[in-house]
């Protein structure tokens, strides 16, 4: 069999774009059982509750659902277990600092599988207010105005 090349998305965290102001993103290896794996190339899992958290120096992925393999017997894994990540000391010990400021967290962002092996992007993110939100939606909301108007006028014009 060839071995796979390039990134397959498996899933994204839309959600915490919109809930958090993203200040800085990190790629960790995840440690997987062998149904998780499987699950997860038939495109499976939610990254929306999900969250890292330290443990014993080390940083878990908890809240993440990867539903159980449809074909797997009584070694099948729990959906939402605490999944280990795989980063470098100093990568650890950067994200914990900058977390442990008030309003900060740890969410994961996508779940892609990158020349074939699971990989997580986990950024370190700051909680946004209503009034961000809005201002959030009515830039973008601006944007597309802006686009449309452009469009329409070199169609006009074009």
């Amino acid at each position: 069999m060839p071995k796979e090349t390039g990134r397959k998305l498996i899933a994204s965290n839309k959600k915490a774009r919109h809930e958090y102001l993203i200040e800085d993103t990190v790629e960790a290896g995840l440690v997987l059982t062998g149904t998780e794996v499987k699950s997860l190339r038939m495109g499976r899992a939610s990254l929306i509750d999900g969250y890292a958290t330290a443990y014993n120096g080390e940083l878990w992925l908890e809240g993440v659902h990867i539903p159980e393999y449809i074909n797997g017997n009584w070694t099948n894994h729990a959906a939402r277990r605490r999944r280990k990540l795989l980063l470098h000391r100093e990568q650890i010990d950067k994200m914990l600092a900058k977390a442990e400021q008030a309003g900060h967290t740890i969410v994961p962002l996508s779940l892609y599988f990158k020349d074939g092996r699971a990989k997580v992007e986990i950024a370190l993110a700051k909680g946004k207010k209503l009034h961000d939100k809005r201002q959030t939606l009515r830039e973008r909301q601006d944007r597309r105005e802006a686009e449309r108007a452009m469009s329409a006028h070199l169609k006009k014009h074009g």
